[in-house]
């Protein structure tokens, strides 16, 4: 069959090719609630700073993004010898995959497909400790072990796709070993921003060197256009990292965004306020039409049908031809298809969803 040769997209936003796979139009309609972006858009200031930026154009970045790196610096209470702007999350990642080239790696499954990736792409050896449980819990003593036989251990804090949230002591420990063993835990906190009340790790970049915090602007800003991320560490590791960089790797109009955005308060509060109520009433409704749902503490969730005629083909589908475009988890290892991911929307469109999901659970029960 022609959509048994068509592949699944490896992130969330690319409809097309499901569209394609399922037979439907590509024109179809559809609300996308596989892209976990704060669906509260960007600062509204944000489209005439750029018209501002503008005139930058002409003329080469600072290679140093010496504005960028002092307001993050001011804002996560390090030295901008601490930090590192970086074309987006993704650059982020691969410059600290570089940085332990052709050594050993252990990655937190299930995850972001690209930990793997550039970890390939720097010749690391590649080992997986998997989270277990329904809640998927990570193993502190199997994690304990992965650092003292390692060089390097990949954990996303908040995790994509689970939502789940490794407490900071357990955090602690790990790195206590790391230090014994000489291995480096790096945490991609890309979705911590969501995160209420604050649970960010940068306060132990002052007791352990060993700590590579990787972070994205794109994800709760709703900027993933403008490609915008940064990376916290010891000043020898973030040296070593700027020696790794391609020169200018972040454009002017994005290295001229961070003292806007970290100086803006009332964003992050409007956010928090519609977040501490949309989540927990999205997570809510998500278990009454008969979905298992991981408990999540960030802006999306890992779902899966309960027992029962049909399955996570039969729902993925169904809710693409009622114009909901979820992510699927073809190619997160562990998951291999059987869960879903949904993004948390606005208040209207959390609520379509959960119409759709409700003409779902009663032609599920028809059957």
């Amino acid at each position: 069959m022609m959509r048994d040769k068509i592949g699944w997209p490896s992130h969330g936003g690319e409809a097309a090719p499901l569209l394609l796979r399922h037979g439907l139009p590509r024109d179809l309609p559809l609300l996308d609630f596989s892209a976990n972006l704060n669906p509260l858009g960007s600062p509204a200031w944000l489209a005439e700073q750029l018209m501002n930026a503008l005139a930058g154009v002409e003329r080469y970045p600072d290679p140093t993004y010496r504005r960028a790196c002092e307001a993050i610096a001011e804002a996560e209470g390090v030295t901008p010898e601490e930090v590192l702007l970086t074309n987006g999350g993704a650059e982020a990642i691969f410059l600290a995959s570089a940085l332990h080239a052709r050594r050993r790696a252990v990655i937190v499954q299930p995850t972001f497909s690209e930990y793997a990736r550039a970890c390939g792409q720097y010749g690391l050896s590649v080992s997986s400790l998997e989270l277990g449980g329904e809640g998927f819990e990570l193993d502190e003593r199997e994690a304990q072990r992965a650092m003292a036989h390692c060089e390097v251990l990949f954990l996303c804090r908040p995790n994509n796709p689970t939502g789940t949230l490794v407490p900071q002591l357990v955090v602690e420990r790990l790195l206590a070993v790391g230090l014994k063993h000489g291995s480096t835990l790096v945490i991609d906190e890309a979705f911590i921003d969501f995160v209420v009340p604050d649970e960010r790790l940068t306060p132990l970049l002052a007791c352990y060197p060993n700590l590579v915090l990787l972070r994205s602007l794109t994800k709760y800003y709703a900027i993933p256009g403008l490609r915008l991320g940064y990376l916290l560490g010891s000043a020898d590791n973030v040296a070593c990292l700027r020696e790794l960089q391609m020169p200018w790797s972040v454009n002017h109009l994005a290295a001229s965004l961070p003292p806007f955005l970290l100086a803006d308060q009332e964003f992050p509060a409007r956010t928090h306020r519609w977040f501490g109520a949309e989540q927990p009433w999205l997570q809510d409704r998500l278990s009454a039409v008969g979905l298992r749902v991981v408990p999540s503490r960030t802006n999306f969730f890992l779902v899966q049908p309960a027992a029962g005629p049909g399955g996570t083909d039969f729902l993925f589908e169904f809710l693409l031809r009622s114009g909901i475009l979820a992510r699927h988890t073809r190619n997160f290892p562990g998951l291999e298809g059987e869960w879903l991911r949904l993004a948390l929307r606005d208040s209207a469109e959390n609520a379509q969803l959960v119409s759709v999901l409700k003409e779902w659970q009663d032609n599920r029960e028809r059957t």
